[in-house]
């Protein structure tokens, strides 16, 4: 048989397939008619995407989503997005019986308002802290506090002042000062010096648990630059950020169980709780939710343990057929560069937006993968540091009103499988850091952070962009030839 037609069932899979791809990259909406087949109806040209279904059990929202609006609580405003601090009182306000808080940072005071409430419904609240962020605000004097400390501080005024008279009352200050309304209502609270040390590396969880059956976790701290915007900057819309939630009593006990190591016996006691890598080396846990796998590795490990985080990551990105999409804050380890090269050349579509303010930063992996070298404020290269010989050309950081960030820290392995949680992915997040690394298995779950992918890679700046080029020669200028290894 002469010619070049395809059968109808071999046409309708090639036409799936190339569905599929200009998904991933964030053009379906811009596809004619045509493409669609003459027995499917036609899509309007730039109308949004559908709602994608989510796998039973699960919910999940992203701050900056086209498809989502609130009202800015800074403003009163509407804006795109979920309003991710609301949906986290909702699920503090339905608790019968307990709530666990291990979070980096709380500011909202709303959500504190929210624990109180629980407190007085008789529901048990214990919350675990940074310890760079468990004092209240309002009770330290500037002149104490470092200079990032203070910048948070009148970022934190300027919050609290309700009627917007530039004078903070005592009732505003109580009022706008999450902290203090929980030491105020007695909610029992620790932070990561408990066990008598000086701190871990950073108590970096985000994570709560709600009557031993919900567990909320993600990339967001619980302030409103990590969830709705910077006070007095009209631009902002706060960190780029999700929040996973996933009901299940096995993971909520995996969860449960590791704030119960960090709590030991509360506040005030025989200082027996457990951070960073007083904890014992944890192994990765795989549990069922309605058949999807979750697998859940909580940190930090030895770095010759053969099961910390960088090395789980290794792995999944290793076993990619092909696609990997990343959507990262910090990515600063030379052996998922390696894996990312390899996958490379095996023609693995590869797509990585990272945080601008990050990229730029000497020892980061972004630099590698652009084929570049940045010597750092001494003049010195990264030793072992191997930038890519052939530059990756689908890299980038998305456009960002100034001061936010890209605070993400998922990826997307062959459009199946999501890692996500609090891990960034560095070394100190898997080996000083106490942190939650999730990879889930859910093509489902999977559709809806491609869509953020697809989101941010629309507007987003591709290559050396003018801030790394500009950082780059001013290195460059400074250090001249007398560059060398560290």
């Amino acid at each position: 048989m002469g010619g070049g037609t395809l059968p109808a069932a071999e046409t309708q899979q090639v036409l799936n397939r190339l569905l599929e791809h200009v998904h991933r990259l964030g053009l379906l909406p811009l596809l004619t008619p045509v493409l669609l087949g003459c027995s499917q109806a036609g899509q309007v040209v730039g109308a949004g995407m559908p709602d994608l279904p989510l796998p039973q059990n699960f919910q999940l929202h992203f701050n900056h989503r086209d498809s989502g609006r609130y009202r800015n609580p800074l403003d009163g405003d509407w804006r795109h997005g979920d309003n991710l601090e609301e949906q986290l009182i909702r699920q503090i306000n339905a608790a019968n019986e307990e709530v666990l808080m291990a979070i980096q940072e709380l500011t909202l005071p709303q959500i504190a308002n929210a624990l109180i409430r629980a407190k007085h419904r008789g529901v048990r609240v214990q919350v675990v802290l940074e310890n760079n962020y468990s004092s209240p605000w309002s009770e330290q004097h500037p002149s104490d506090l470092s200079a990032h400390s203070r910048r948070r501080q009148q970022r934190l005024q300027r919050l609290a002042d309700s009627n917007r008279d530039g004078r903070l009352t005592a009732e505003e200050r109580l009022a706008g000062d999450a902290i203090a309304l929980l030491k105020r209502a007695g909610i029992p609270m620790i932070d990561d010096s408990e066990d008598g040390s000086q701190g871990s590396g950073l108590m970096h969880h985000k994570f709560v648990v709600v009557d031993r059956s919900v567990v909320i976790t993600g990339s967001a701290n619980f302030t409103s630059s990590g969830m709705h915007g910077d006070a007095g900057a009209s631009r902002s819309r706060g960190n780029v950020n999700h929040l996973l939630s996933i009901r299940s009593s096995e993971l909520a006990r995996l969860f449960q169980a590791e704030f119960e190591r960090m709590w030991g016996d509360g506040p005030g006691g025989e200082q027996n709780s457990q951070f960073g890598r007083s904890k014992d080396n944890r192994k990765l846990e795989t549990i069922r939710v309605n058949g999807i796998p979750v697998k859940v590795l909580f940190t930090p490990h030895s770095k010759k343990s053969p099961g910390h985080g960088l090395i789980v990551i290794r792995e999944q990105l290793a076993a990619a057929k092909w696609s990997i999409d990343m959507a990262l804050f910090v990515f600063s380890d030379q052996s998922l560069t390696n894996i990312l090269a390899a996958q490379m050349a095996a023609d693995v579509d590869i797509r990585l937006l990272a945080d601008p303010s990050f990229a730029s930063r000497s020892f980061s992996e972004v630099l590698d993968l652009l084929g570049m070298e940045m010597p750092d404020h001494f003049c010195k290269l990264e030793a072992d540091n191997r930038p890519l010989k052939t530059p990756l050309r689908t890299v980038g950081t998305p456009k960002l009103a100034r001061g936010d960030k890209l605070h993400h820290k998922f990826a997307v392995i062959d459009d199946k499988t999501v890692i996500t949680g609090s891990f960034n992915w560095s070394p100190s997040a898997a080996h000083t850091n106490d942190e939650t690394l999730l990879i889930i298995d859910s093509p489902k779950l999977a559709a809806h952070f491609t869509r953020e992918m697809n989101r941010m890679w629309r507007s987003a700046e591709l290559g050396i962009t003018p801030q790394i080029k500009r950082k780059l020669d001013r290195q460059r200028a400074k250090c001249g030839s007398g560059m060398e290894r560290g």
